[in-house]
Formats: structure tokens, sequence, C-alpha cells
């Protein structure tokens, strides 16, 4: 019988360990999201070798993307639909959905990432971000055509259950909870949230934020982009973050143990996304079709799927 039991105990405890695993090693992270016609041997391991922001082969694409990271889990579904569309450049299409200004980094450098060991150097046709940082490039000459898509709504995001009883943003001066939030160094949404901070509690609650609980360790800022919140809460390390409400509806369809606390429109901020047609974009042709194709009925309803919102503004 004591056998029996430790045998049992031990089961459930892999159980767990399993579990827990599955809910922290991200889909987007397993290489299943890779368009590429022709691929390689696949080498994949966890958290060590996997490079979940580049999608697809560089070197034969006949439409290059830059789109801001918390695009990601819209676009298999985009790039599959357009792939229909457009059959010709069904599996030549590469995307990169790191944070904007890593993007705007990327550019600056012609092109040109390291990731470890690893360099590769290629032009965007296209730059997708939100509208102010899409209306710099363009001010700077870089991009053309804005086209307007999408919006979101900030919310926060919590563990499953609500276990610290957060209920607003004020909360987040508590000095019991540890915050996860976006890096105002490339995250757009960090300058949009430090907005709704200040709606909520003005400049103390901002600066208990982002400068106060920084300084003594309980707001960890992003080092890729927001979507490492989730796997923070997930794991124990955070207890709550802000991001977009997108995000949060992402986590629950896919069954990880996250809920979102809505942020009253009065503090809210509403994103605006945007993309253009990079100046000296490859392939011109191309990336404007895409971009008149994020404005279509079919698009539009993907990103509602995701829980984005209808584009506020029509292309000019």
């Amino acid at each position: 019988m004591k056998m029996t039991r430790q045998f049992l105990t031990a089961i459930l405890l892999a159980a767990c360990v399993a579990l827990l695993q599955a809910q922290t090693t991200p889909p987007w992270s397993k290489g299943t999201n890779a368009p590429a016609a022709e691929p390689g041997f696949a080498f994949h391991v966890a958290d060590i070798d996997n490079v979940p922001d580049l999608h697809g082969n560089p070197a034969n694409a006949q439409l290059v993307l830059f789109i801001g990271g918390n695009q990601f889990f819209v676009l298999p579904q985009l790039v599959a639909a357009f792939e229909r569309l457009h059959p010709d450049l069904k599996g030549r299409i590469f995307y990169e959905t790191l944070p904007p200004g890593i993007l705007r980094r990327q550019i600056a450098a012609n092109g040109a990432i390291t990731l470890g060991n690893l360099t590769i150097q290629v032009k965007p046709d296209v730059y997708e971000a939100g509208l102010r940082a899409v209306s710099e490039m363009q001010k700077s000459g870089l991009v053309d055509g804005v086209v307007q898509y999408a919006t979101n709504d900030l919310e926060i995001m919590i563990r499953a259950g609500n276990p610290k009883q957060i209920r607003t943003l004020n909360d987040f001066g508590r000095p019991d909870l540890r915050l996860s939030m976006p890096n105002p160094e490339w995250e757009g949404v960090a300058h949009q949230i430090e907005a709704s901070l200040q709606k909520a509690g003005g400049d103390a609650l901002e600066k208990a934020v982002y400068e106060e609980k920084v300084a003594n360790g309980t707001t960890r800022l992003t080092e890729i982009h927001h979507r490492q919140t989730p796997m923070r809460i997930m794991n124990g390390t955070a207890d709550a973050g802000v991001t977009w409400a997108s995000e949060v509806r992402f986590q629950q369809s896919i069954g990880n143990p996250i809920e979102g606390v809505a942020i009253p429109a009065a503090q809210n901020t509403t994103a605006i996304y945007a993309g253009a047609v990079m100046k000296d974009a490859p392939h011109a042709t191309a990336a404007a079709e895409w971009l008149a194709f994020l404005r279509s009925s079919e698009a539009q309803a993907i990103y509602r799927q995701f829980g984005f919102k209808a584009a506020l503004e029509q292309a000019h």
C-alpha cells in the first residue's frame, strides 16, 4: 500500500510538472509558425535555441513585413488569408514581430539584426506599429502611404482567480505587488500605460510604478516585449502587468490561467495601429497589396477574433 501511494504521488507530481511546462512553454516558440516554402532541417530546443519573432525564409522572400510584436498571434491567420488571395506569394513571406523600437533600430542598421551568433540582413517592405511611431517614420521620409487598420485598449493582466485582489490601476502602487511592465526604451505601449497611470493616480502613481518599484525590484521591465508578462505571471515571478486587451484574450484562448481586469474608459488609452510602405521597399507592389488587405473585411474579422477593434480612419 505504501509503495502504491508513493507511486501515485510520483505520477501526480510528474503530471503537475508537465502541466506547468506546457503552460510556460509558449506556442510561438515551438516552431509551428514558420511560413517558409522550403523549410530545412527543423532544429529547436525550447528556451535555448528558438527564434520566435522571425518567421519564414528571408533569402527568397517576396514580401518582408516588420510588425510590432503585440500582433504576433494574429499573423499566422493573416498571412495564410493573404496567401490565398496571392498564391504567387505562398511561402515567400518573411515577417518579424519584434517591438517597434527594436525594428526601427534594425532598419537604421540597414536591415541587419544579430541574435546570439547569428546575423541576418533583410530590407523590409512594410513597417507596422502604433500610429505615432509610423507617423514619425513618415515625417523622417522613411515610409509613405500610411494606413490605419485596427485599434486596441489597455487591460490589467492577472493570474486566474485574481489571488492578489487587484481591482484598479491604483493597486499598482501597493508595495506587495510584483509587476511586469513594458520597457519605455523600445515599447511604445509603455508611454500609453504611463498616460493611463497618470489618469488614475497622477505623477505619484506613475513614479511609483516606473521609478520606485523598478529601483527596488518589484517592477520588472521587459527585455523583449510585453508577451513576457503572462509568462512571468504564470511562473510566479509577477502578480500583474498592463498589456493590450487582445493579449489577455489570446492567453485565455490557448487555455493559460490568465484573466483581465478592465480599465475604465476615463483611465484607458486607445492605440491606433498603422502600417506604411518603406520608401526603398524591394517589393513595393506586394507591400501596397498587403496594406490594402489589412482593411479588408476578412482581415478585420481576424483582428476582431483576437480582441482588436475596427480601424478609425481611412488610409491617407
